[in-house]
């Protein structure tokens, strides 16, 4: 069981990866944007992020930026449907674990991050 916080400005999609993670037996924090989900992290210990890039106030780069600073053992997984902003993500690759396109199943998204999770435990980094 992993502590993680997803950070999604669309509602279903946000209820839709957190009742699939739930199910996996993780403990699920949801967020609607960045800002939203630094303020969570400072009150909660969490083991993994998982973002959106594209979210309003602030965006899942600038959001994992903050929080690799700040939690340097957190994992952190961005999420996008958007190419261009997937390319952007790449070369965060010191920041981030994982790169994961829209759409995808929620199996698919389970077993991303049960990946980054174990590799966590065990102290390497996912491929």
């Amino acid at each position: 069981m992993a502590r993680i916080l997803i950070a999604e400005n669309e509602y279903a999609l946000r209820e839709f990866i957190a009742r699939g993670l739930e199910q996996r037996r993780h403990k699920v924090t949801q967020a609607q944007d960045g800002s939203e989900a630094l303020e969570f992290l400072k009150t909660g210990k969490f083991d993994l992020l998982l973002t959106d890039i594209d979210m309003p106030i602030m965006d899942g780069i600038a959001l994992a930026l903050a929080a690799s600073r700040d939690y340097p053992r957190l994992k952190i997984i961005i999420m996008s449907g958007h190419e261009h902003q997937i390319e952007r993500a790449q070369g965060l690759s010191e920041v981030i674990c994982r790169v994961i396109s829209k759409p995808f199943t929620i199996a698919r998204i389970g077993e991303v991050v049960d990946e980054v999770v174990s590799a966590r435990k065990a102290g390497s980094k996912p491929a």
